[in-house]
């Protein structure tokens, strides 16, 4: 989340109704993230992009904001070579062996992968947390490196180029970069949204390359099964803001039970199950330490809190609400979808009376006499009521140093009951100081060996993740619920 000057008709909550209002509040995406310690990310190697500095003038534009809108690169040396080493040996086995291609780790915890015209791949960290070994990770490098081959990444090339103009006009227009990125980040659907026939197509021969490169022809039916399962526990209502709009690999590479039967179908005409590498061991000692989720650098979401330690607040929704931090905003919502929250900032000139701002449109339907003055934890701030038809609003508008934090509750009525846990919400937002911040560290992947007691519930029970851990664990190890664990096996848990 970044502060961004405010713009009357580019704000994200500047609405022609209150039920458009309501949609941005309950939108959701991910956000992108990076590791401060094990990869040694910094401001200096975050910069770094050798393949930005490796492409043709005319296309490393287009690769920086592509980047930019997944959050960057990502640098994991052990990671980064294991992933070269694998695309060497797809490369060696594909149907055209004379073609390049460049591979971006991109520092995004969305599951995703694409590949654009010329062999340029991308995949991010989110999806690598998802496989569990190199078969896995090489059917999502073939598949897309099937693209290439077959030119369909040339046919989307068109509306590549159109995605690029819409973000370029918009940064130039506006000349806000951060929302150029943001214009990319929601056509970035055509970079990678095939046809059915194409998507099959690119299965079919991705099978093929990696079964000839000696993988595990079954690592594409494994990997599209736990996309499955990841997908219906992100869709599930059990605390999760519902209607969550993320441009990924599930959506814009939709994993159906059609579509994993035909993956074996394929799989079984190369080899017998069980044959071919899965190199688990290589792959899981790859990716322990990989950064899992929200990065504490652009805020993070624990529980009910939310943190931003280089903006310095901190704050803690209701009782009953599951946060998301996106780059755009943090919201929130209850299961019942009935209330949600959004979090976002702007700049508003320091001679402007936050209460003139909350009157002045920024939002429709506000109720003029509810406008009061506040201070909050010592902070400027005011607050007001907005109604619509079938939406009613509580804004607050909080000044911490340039910045203005807005934080609409949204509820189909808000009664004096609900209503006051909204201002106790609100009035947890604090500073955080320099001591707080600094200890703050980013949740990883941890790669632990089965003990002779373990079981699927009591390793589950170590995830550091707010809900639902025995499901989160599940999905990230491609486990059934009956699942019989190995004594000395490896397995991923996520840490502090």
């Amino acid at each position: 989340m970044s502060a961004r000057e405010e713009k009357r008709e580019g704000n994200g909550l500047r609405t022609a109704g209150l039920a458009a209002a309501v949609a941005l509040a309950l939108f959701a995406a991910s956000c992108a993230t990076a590791d401060l310690d094990r990869y040694g990310l910094s401001a200096a190697s975050a910069a770094r992009d050798d393949v930005a500095s490796s492409l043709p003038p005319e296309q490393r534009k287009e690769h920086e904001r592509l980047v930019a809108a997944y959050g960057g690169v990502y640098h994991a040396p052990e990671l980064e070579a294991l992933i070269s080493r694998t695309v060497d040996r797809l490369v060696a086995a594909s149907e055209k062996p004379e073609l390049k291609y460049r591979v971006t780790l991109l520092n995004s915890p969305a599951i995703n992968a694409f590949a654009l015209p010329g062999g340029t791949l991308y995949v991010t960290r989110g999806l690598v947390a998802l496989a569990n070994d190199t078969s896995e990770l090489s059917s999502v490098l073939s598949h897309e490196m099937a693209h290439v081959i077959a030119r369909h990444a040339a046919i989307r090339e068109d509306q590549v180029r159109q995605a690029m103009i819409v973000s370029r006009v918009i940064s130039d227009v506006v000349s806000d970069p951060d929302l150029g990125a943001l214009a990319l980040a929601k056509s970035k659907i055509s970079l990678a949204s095939f046809s059915r026939g194409q998507e099959l197509e690119a299965d079919a021969v991705g099978v093929g390359i990696s079964a000839r490169a000696g993988y595990d022809a079954y690592g594409a039916s494994r990997f599209l099964t736990s996309m499955s399962r990841y997908a219906a526990l992100r869709a599930a209502p059990a605390g999760a803001p519902g209607g969550r709009d993320q441009v990924d690999f599930i959506s814009s590479h939709p994993s159906t039970p059609e579509r994993i039967s035909i993956a074996v179908a394929n799989a079984s005409q190369y080899a017998a199950p069980g044959s071919g590498d899965r190199e688990r061991k290589e792959f899981l000692d790859a990716v322990d330490g990989l950064v899992y989720g929200d990065d504490p650098k652009e805020g993070f979401v624990r529980g009910r809190n939310f943190l931003h330690p280089n903006l310095g607040f901190s704050f803690t929704a209701p009782e009953g609400f599951t946060l998301e931090n996106t780059p755009q905003a943090v919201l929130g919502a209850t299961s019942s979808g009935r209330e949600a929250l959004r979090l976002d900032a702007v700049r508003v000139p320091t001679m402007t009376p936050l209460q003139n701002y909350l009157a002045s449109g920024w939002i429709d339907g506000v109720d003029q006499g509810s406008v009061e003055e506040l201070s909050i934890n010592g902070f400027p701030a005011a607050s007001a009521i907005a109604r619509g038809d079938q939406w009613s609003f509580r804004l607050y508008a909080i000044r911490l140093g340039g910045d203005v934090y807005r934080l609409v509750f949204a509820a189909r009525e808000i009664s004096p009951q609900l209503d006051q846990a909204f201002r106790t919400s609100a009035m947890t937002f604090r500073r955080v100081g320099a001591d707080e911040a600094k200890n703050v560290r980013p949740l990883r992947i941890s790669v632990v060996r089965v003990g002779l007691a373990d079981s699927v519930d009591k390793l589950a029970k170590r995830m550091a993740v707010p809900d639902r851990r025995l499901e989160r664990f599940l999905a990230l190890n491609g486990l059934e619920r009956d699942a019989k664990l190995k004594f000395g096996e490896q397995v991923k848990i996520v840490v502090e």
